[in-house]
């Protein structure tokens, strides 16, 4: 354990911290839809910035699979095209702003898609569901996802009024497509290190854990006792991290 928190760069209490996180956010998308990166995002930026996007990205196609399969008769086909149409270019923008950025850089461009991701998610308006708006949802999705591995809350806020079952199938079919292409595209930009791997590797055990769990909680969760509490804590966390970003000398 200690070799390899070693070349993880954590101590036991952060790499603690980080797990229980990845717990927490399968949780939450596994109840209500998406949520994974919104919260890991946050405690990863802060303690091992280097690791973003890749190593949140990988840990989101695990989650995005479970999603997908576990519901996979509510799935909502046509989103799963249009918003996968539109995450294409959406990715291009993606990829050239990870490499045109620094860490610090990025670590406040992550907290500020926080920021805007839970003001998308607390938004009310409802927007109709057509092929163009699950393209531009779709694009809107590449771009945050492939710079910060921030990209659910777009077609989320699209599906917010949907049901429970095709909120989350649809999200996970669509995300699992969307991540598998973003993750490609790093690693192609040459933007996916042994340590994105190595800190992936080590944490997707919480994955199905928090999957698993959130099976009881669909019920209570869909009524909205949960969600607002958590786009809180996002909303604290992704605030936190930008803060960092801008002071970066300060300690987390």
């Amino acid at each position: 354990m200690e070799a390899l928190l070693s070349e993880l760069g954590l101590s036991s209490a952060q790499f603690a911290i980080l797990f229980g996180t990845v717990f927490l956010g399968a949780l939450v998308q596994g109840a209500i839809g998406f949520g994974l990166n919104l919260i890991v995002v946050p405690a990863l930026a802060a303690f091992r910035p280097e690791a973003l996007p890749a190593a949140a990205v990988m840990l989101a196609i695990p989650m995005t699979f479970g999603s997908a399969v576990r519901e996979r008769a509510h799935i909502d086909r046509s989103a799963v095209l249009w918003a996968t149409l539109g995450r294409l270019p959406g990715i291009v923008l993606g990829v050239w702003i990870v490499k045109s950025v620094d860490d610090a850089a990025l670590a406040r461009l992550s907290g500020g898609m926080v920021l805007l991701a839970v003001a998308m998610s607390v938004a009310t308006a409802r927007l109709a569901i057509t092929p163009v708006s699950q393209l531009a949802a779709g694009w809107l999705g590449g771009v945050m996802g492939t710079a910060s591995s921030i990209g659910g809350p777009p077609l989320a806020l699209l599906y917010q009024h949907s049901p429970g079952p095709v909120v989350r199938a649809t999200l996970g079919a669509a995300f699992l497509v969307g991540t598998t292409l973003t993750l490609l595209s790093l690693i192609m930009a040459g933007e996916v290190q042994v340590l994105d791997w190595r800190m992936a590797g080590a944490l997707v055990p919480a994955v199905p854990l928090g999957l698993l769990a959130s099976r009881a909680l669909h019920g209570w969760l869909e009524r909205g006792w949960l969600r607002p509490c958590v786009l809180a804590l996002c909303a604290t966390a992704g605030l936190g991290v930008l803060l960092h970003g801008l002071f970066p000398s300060a300690s987390i």
